[in-house]
């Protein structure tokens, strides 16, 4: 049985190797810095980390980020201090295709629901298949696309940003 809940800060190692390891792929944008700097904001409490266990192993999480830590640029579609952002997602692939990433993200609505946030947003690579299921069975729809070959090098090199409103 697959349960869920917020991590402990003593895991945040864990959940960096896990992202290391089942998170690279063409369509994300993951570097050092950045993945060091949204464990920051789960250390110092402006993000918090949500996990998916099986048999106590980390198998999953989510990383859900108040509105004013989240990256400014978001501030175009929604008021920062009324919002939460989705960064990561990450699933081990031995347990992809369970619906993992979909729960994880529904976890994350309910936690902002939880925290009176009247929205979630979560941005992925145009052409990510895979993301967009999981955004899209997770209730999220698309509210904007545009280029952004500095972060998205494959492809159509197209951002999308999505929204679920609460």
């Amino acid at each position: 049985m697959i349960e869920y809940r917020k991590a402990f800060l003593k895991e945040m190692d864990k959940l960096k190797d896990l992202l290391w390891e089942f998170g690279p792929n063409e369509w994300n944008y993951l570097t050092p810095e950045g993945i060091n700097d949204e464990f920051a904001l789960v250390e110092s409490g402006s993000a918090l980390a949500i996990v998916a266990t099986k048999d106590s192993e980390i198998i999953g999480f989510a990383v859900l980020i108040d509105g004013v830590a989240s990256p400014s640029y978001l501030e175009k579609y929604c008021d920062l201090k009324q919002m939460k952002f989705v960064g990561d997602v990450v699933v081990s692939s031995l347990h992809s295709g369970q619906g993992i990433a979909t729960r994880l993200l529904e976890e994350c609505v309910l936690e902002a629901r939880n925290n009176n946030t009247s929205n979630v947003l979560i941005e992925r690579h145009e052409e990510n298949l895979a993301s967009a299921g999981m955004m899209r069975k997770a209730g999220f729809e698309i509210v904007d696309t545009f280029h952004d070959p500095e972060k998205r090098t494959t492809g159509s090199q197209n951002s999308v940003i999505l929204e679920f409103q609460i």
